[in-house]
């Protein structure tokens, strides 16, 4: 067991830590220097309350005006969503097809550049829209992730303004100027409804004169023109020529000259047509608090953008544009991701300076002196400015996760300081006699232990790489935490070796009290001392319980539920129900008001901001079944009991009960993260994919009654795609033949007048108003008023649509959707309190009893499939990172037995943190794998530590390497233990009293901290019994199989170190 220590690291690290103290003055200047640079390069960081989580994607938004669904599906999404699968680097292409409008979103592989990405879908562009049906447009979506989403407001107005002037003040005023904003991709509008200029035909009028449809705008067109003249010169100066017939909204254009008849009578427009201002159909309406309707706007933030700052600018902005507002007219602030980012800064940061204080109080109370624990806390403010500044280097956001990397770091960053503090005091209960001695003594206390020190942060370094590893979401979420991390420790063992002796040797000076003397350290060798005189009598007795104690991880592995993340209280919550597919514009409008009066109707709310339908914007693909209702929550000191957010929503979830309402509930960011990433807004859905959208929603609503019953779910909803209600007009080809109508003339007035298609556009300053012509609402309310519309037959007879066409009512789909150019389906599931694996289990059990219709082919997707897919490449590459920390020990110690015994120790102290997060009620996740992972490289860092302690021991009592007698071993094995145990302890409690804050408080991010933190303060009770107890007994059974050698003399020190 007394295998040699690699001395490596004992030829470079002592070197530095003489050259230090030799040059300290130089030492501390550069400190000194290096502070103020790391200072100015982390206030330069860029702030966000998370990672952007979303994967590599662009949207692409097509526009078919009046098409149904099964129709966009065919002429614009499928050859889409076809010709963009032969991108380079594409995962996933999901299609939606909506009523005259297409979403096509393309997924790209992470290694892919977004930059990169929209450059090769521009490439396509043309030849996509050479695919498309005359009058399909095709556009790029903003440069914006699924994070984008950082401000919202509402219009509403005291004085009477109605929507339609909201609408236009947004459009046309509001929105150009926030749109101009460095960091705005875009601003969405919804609520409200854009203006039009509808000439309404009237089609009897029309038929008698002879007037067609193309007659009626071909006039318009005609008399909306504008035209250049070049330039003529008149005298010594030049004159550009313009005209200008365009036509303004307020214009009468009723004496508009249509078409001269045979005996040349003048047909005008007022003749055969109305026209008037009125409000364009839209797909979306907008509330705020159940007060009624509301127009709103959402500020997206470009992609890669510095969300604070973007944020800064954009409310500088409205401050500007406040006073310009109408008299009466309210802007009202509804979400502010600023508040969220404020926060989570702010819990975090008070959370590492908790943890500090609870550091230099351990290190303190242990040391017997404040100026001791100061030299302990010196690594603090360097190496956490050296891993933010580093993040600004590489243009990471400073959020939860990269500060949370901090916070897990503290303990072990000023573990080397603590023990080369507690050895220099154990030199120094025996003053020197001048400051030369003194120095020496602090280079030598260096030396003792900075080898091994320096050793083990890098071992704690190497133990994190599997984080490093993840990919998808679960990569970006925790990549940040594991850089700030390594970057902290790597700053930390370089400040151990070189800026902390020089600190020490100033600050710390002799006498100091004996180690002895400290009624603490009394009372832990009281109760330390028996205890390892017991297990080192009977060491099997040792391995027994040590083993004992890994073995009793699996109860808690068993018994513990999984999550891919524990769901992170953003402060608000997003309520997004989803009622029947065939759901009126006006039927939403009250849903929508209804629900959110009830919602704004709890104390604990502060207002409700929701839309039903979608905005304007490519990044929201909602139909109009779907609502979104942004619910801000007031500061909890303002609620009436102290209940939980969870609490909260089972109240809500219990008094919003709608007929034909499905409930669902989230947080703003998180929602929309998982809804772009997995196409689904609930955490788990079962996926359905064939060639027949009416087959598998057919099996998906069989399905739904089935996993309504699986105990965990909380609600269970079947997409009713295929529930929508048409009015099909059905031609008889030979009756039109025979009246003389032609079939081109029908579709022509189908997509025109019917639809209502815009065919020019008039201005009002600034103000851009299309033109379109469309029947009169009594011409479009019913199949039969549909069916008397009259047309122009042969010899110029009359002729009523339902004379060669049959008008009906018909189900059929009011969206489409696609994965790969593949008709899928969803089955959303909203879970309790169990956990998703539980909840597939019992799933499948269940559906086993159907039988899935030929063709279909069925999967489960959401976040908690993520945590799947990645566990096998996280378990293999932490044994890969064992392998490699196995390797290090070897090298380092030179012995399979030695490095055998420092394994050991993980799994003993991996079952204290299962326990603690079991305990706890915690679900595993990968945020307890990121803690186990950060708790098994400061348990090798233990055993590393003691082991070093004991071969000094030994060494001492053996100077020339001879062999001891089991007497003397057993005494030198006691003191190098009971030497350990004051650092030991105290690093213990550093860690403990560190991570306590983050285990025990409330804020933003604390979900996610609280689960790393468990399993390491967990550990923090196994890990330090193995080595204290079970290792001292290892080395002492052991002590036949290999015999220690003599240290090597130490290098004599310069005489300057002491000057």
């Amino acid at each position: 067991m007394h295998g040699p220590s690699s001395h490596a690291a004992e030829g470079l690290v002592p070197r530095l830590i003489e050259a230090s103290v030799r040059r300290r003055a130089w030492v501390l200047g550069l400190a000194a220097l290096l502070l103020a640079v790391l200072a100015a390069m982390a206030s330069r960081v860029k702030l966000d309350a998370l990672p952007d989580l979303s994967e590599t994607q662009l949207v692409l938004k097509a526009r078919f005006e009046g098409a149904p669904p099964t129709l966009v599906e065919d002429q614009l999404t499928y050859p889409i969503t076809s010709e963009l699968l032969g991108l380079p680097g594409t995962q996933t292409v999901r299609g939606f097809s909506m009523f005259g409008e297409a979403f096509v979103y393309v997924v790209f592989a992470d290694d892919v550049d977004p930059a990169q990405a929209r450059l090769r879908v521009l490439e396509r562009l043309p030849r996509l829209q050479s695919r498309l049906p005359a009058g399909a447009t095709l556009a790029l979506g903003p440069d914006a992730s699924g994070t984008g989403w950082i401000y919202q407001y509402a219009l509403t107005s005291t004085s009477g303004q109605g929507l339609e002037s909201l609408r236009s003040l947004q459009d046309f005023t509001l929105k150009p100027e926030l749109q101009a904003i460095e960091g705005v991709a875009e601003v969405a509008t919804f609520g409200g409804a854009p203006q039009q200029l509808q000439i309404e035909p009237l089609p009897q009028r029309m038929a008698q004169l002879g007037v067609s449809p193309e007659d009626l705008m071909r006039a318009v067109r005609g008399a909306n023109r504008t035209a250049g003249g070049g330039a003529i010169e008149m005298g010594r100066q030049r004159f550009l020529i313009a005209a200008d017939a365009r036509l303004r909204i307020d214009d009468d254009l009723s004496a508009l000259p249509v078409k001269t008849l045979p005996d040349g009578a003048v047909v005008r427009l007022g003749q055969v047509a109305r026209a008037k201002l009125g409000p364009a159909p839209v797909e979306g309406v907008g509330a705020l608090s159940g007060e009624g309707d509301v127009v709103g706007g959402i500020v997206v933030m470009r992609q890669g953008a510095h969300a604070h700052q973007v944020l800064q600018r954009v409310q500088a902005r409205i401050q500007q544009l406040k006073p310009s507002l109408p008299p009466g007219v309210e802007w009202r602030e509804t979400y502010n991701r600023a508040g969220l980012i404020e926060r989570a800064i702010r819990s975090l940061g008070l959370r590492l300076v908790e943890e500090a204080l609870v550091v230099g109080l351990v290190c303190a109370v242990f040391l017997g002196r404040l100026r001791s624990a100061l030299v302990a806390l010196v690594t603090l403010p360097l190496g956490l400015l050296a891993a933010l500044a580093l993040l600004q280097a590489q243009g990471i956001t400073a959020n939860i996760m990269s500060l949370g990397g901090l916070a897990i770091a503290i303990g072990a960053m000023i573990d080397a300081s603590v023990v080369m503090v507690e050895t220099l005091h154990r030199r120094l209960e025996r003053p020197a006699a001048s400051d030369g001695a003194h120095w020496l003594q602090v280079v030598a206390s260096a030396r003792e232990v900075g080898p091994a020190l320096f050793f083990s942060l890098l071992v704690i370094t190497v133990s994190f790489l599997p984080v490093f590893s993840l990919q998808g979401q679960e990569g970006k979420l925790f990549g940040p935490l594991a850089l700030t991390k390594t970057y902290a420790m790597a700053a930390a063992a370089a400040l151990s070796i070189t800026l902390v002796p020089v600190v020490m040797g100033l600050v710390v000076r002799g006498p100091v009290q004996r180690e002895r003397r400290n009624p603490l350290n009394r009372l832990l060798r009281r109760i330390y001392r028996p205890a390892l005189r017991a297990a080192m009598a009977r060491p099997q007795w040792a391995v027994v319980i040590a083993l004992g104690l890994a073995l009793s991880a699996v109860v808690p592995l068993q018994r513990t539920g999984a999550e891919f993340m524990p769901a992170l209280d953003e402060g608000d919550l997003l309520y997004m129900p989803t009622t029947l597919p065939s759901v009126s514009i006006d039927e939403a409008r009250e849903i929508l008001r209804r629900t959110n009066a009830l919602i704004a109707a709890q104390p604990e709310v502060a207002w409700v901001h929701g839309k039903a339908g979608r905005s304007d914007s490519a990044t929201d693909p909602a139909p109009l079944s779907m609502i979104e209702s942004v619910v801000v929550l007031k500061p909890r000191a303002e609620w009436p009991q102290p209940i939980s957010v969870e609490a909260l929503r089972q109240r809500l979830q219990t008094e919003i009960r709608l007929a034909g309402l499905t409930n669902a509930w989230g947080f703003p960011i998180r929602t929309r993260i998982d809804m772009l990433s997995t196409g689904v807004k609930t955490p788990l859905a079962l996926k359905l994919s064939g060639d027949d959208p009416a087959r598998l929603q057919a099996y998906a609503t069989q399905a739904e009654r089935v996993l309504a019953q699986v105990p965990g779910v909380e609600s269970a909803l079947a997409e009713r795609t295929q529930q929508g209600r048409y009015l099909r007009i059905e031609l008889d080809r030979h009756k039109a033949q025979l009246l003389g109508v032609d079939i081109g003339t029908v579709m022509d007035l189908v997509q025109g007048p019917l639809a209502g298609m815009p065919f020019d556009v008039i201005s009002r300053g600034r103000e851009r108003v299309d033109v379109v012509l469309r029947y009169p609402q009594s011409l479009r309310e019913s199949a039969e008023a549909i069916g008397q519309i009259r047309l122009a037959g042969m010899g110029g007879s009359e002729v009523t649509l339902s004379q060669l066409a049959e008008v009906k009512v018909e189900d059929g789909a009011t969206e489409l959707r696609s994965e790969n150019s593949r008709p899928v389906a969803y089955v959303l599931l909203t879970l309790g309190e169990q956990d998703a694996a539980t909840v597939i289990a019992a799933a499948d059990a269940a559906l086993a009893a159907l039988s899935p219709p030929p063709g279909v082919q069925q999967s489960w997707v959401g976040q908690y499939l993520r945590l799947r897919e990645a566990r096998w490449r996280l378990w293999g590459l932490s044994g890969l990172t064992l392998l490699i920390v196995a390797g290090l020990l070897g090298l380092h110690f030179r012995s399979p037995l030695r490095v055998a015994a420092v394994l050991a120790s993980l799994p003993v102290a991996v079952s204290g943190g299962l326990w603690l997060n079991h305990l706890l009620g915690f679900k595993l996740s990968f945020a307890t794998v990121v803690g186990l992972i950060a708790l098994a490289g400061v348990a090798a860092e233990f055993c590393v530590v003691m082991l070093l302690y004991l071969d000094q021991a030994v060494r001492a009592r053996a100077p020339d390497g001879q062999a001891l007698d089991p007497q003397q071993l057993r005494a030198a094995v006691l003191q190098g233990a009971l030497l350990r145990l004051r650092p030991k302890t105290m690093t213990a409690a550093v860690i403990v009293g560190g991570l306590l804050p983050m285990l025990m408080s409330e804020g933003v991010g604390v979900e996610v901290m609280s689960r790393i933190a468990a399993p390491m303060v967990g550990g923090m009770i196994t890990a330090p019994l193995y080595s204290l107890l079970v290792l001292p007994s290892l080395y002492l059974w052991l002590a036949g199989k290999t015999r220690p050698q003599a240290s090597a003399a130490p290098s004599n020190p310069v005489a300057e170190l002491a000057s």
